[in-house]
């Protein structure tokens, strides 16, 4: 018995030094959520990089877990990161990209995400979505973020506007597809109401053929909508 536990503890020891000083691997990333990656795999890999050195073939004892993911999390494409070690030293990389819902087009381009910040484009990809023009101010995009997350949000909205124009921080217009007229929305004040008196026009014009009639559709009175003929 006593032979058989100094061989049980010999063999635990063994076996911890060995995994101990085990050589990490090539990573392994998992992208989560749809595939559209504004970040490759190599991108990832070299986010990795720690003290100017790569993560392949290095002990896994002398790998920072916590280090590794905050250097993934300070990509500003990133929304959250996962990094971990498996018990065969095989380490594995979850990253969650940041989605965007609309697209700065100023001196500046760049994303708004879906949770109102700023996200940078990417070479790997260019997402489809409303084009964000005028007045925008990269650290305040509480009100553009706002009418963007609406038309993100709403079925006819995400098919029809395709530029969100800023005037100044509390007036906007919009551009719809294959129309020719600007939507004047006003403030962000009873959005509701004026997107819903919007899709009541719009469904009309279409009706009765007159979409290409108008120049301008005023939806700043709240009970009714103001339209400019060409």
């Amino acid at each position: 018995m006593i032979g058989l536990l100094c061989l049980v503890v010999f063999l635990y020891a063994f076996s911890s030094g060995k995994n101990k000083f085990r050589k990490v691997p090539e990573p392994i990333i998992n992208f989560q959520g749809d595939n559209n990656l504004f970040l490759t795999r190599e991108n990832v890999s070299k986010l990795l990089i720690q003290n100017t050195e790569g993560i392949k073939n290095k002990a896994k004892e002398s790998l920072d877990l916590n280090v590794l993911e905050s250097a993934l999390n300070s990509n500003q494409t990133i929304k959250s990161a996962q990094v971990y070690l498996s018990v065969n030293g095989l380490l594995t990389v979850d990253v969650e990209q940041k989605k965007p819902i609309a697209r700065v087009r100023t001196n500046a381009s760049y994303y708004i995400d879906d949770q109102g910040s700023y996200m940078p484009l990417s070479s790997n990809y260019s997402a489809r979505v409303p084009l964000v023009t005028g007045k925008v101010a990269k650290n305040e995009l509480s009100s553009v973020f706002k009418i963007a997350k609406k038309v993100n949000e709403d079925e006819f909205l995400k098919k029809h506007v395709i530029e969100i124009h800023q005037i100044d921080p509390d007036r906007f217009n919009l551009k719809l597809r294959q129309s020719h007229f600007t939507v004047q929305l006003g403030d962000l004040k009873n959005l509701d109401k004026k997107i819903m008196n919007l899709k009541a026009f719009y469904n009309k014009a279409l009706k009765e053929k007159l979409l290409d009639k108008y120049a301008n559709v005023n939806l700043q009175f709240e009970s009714q909508v103001v339209c400019t003929k060409i």
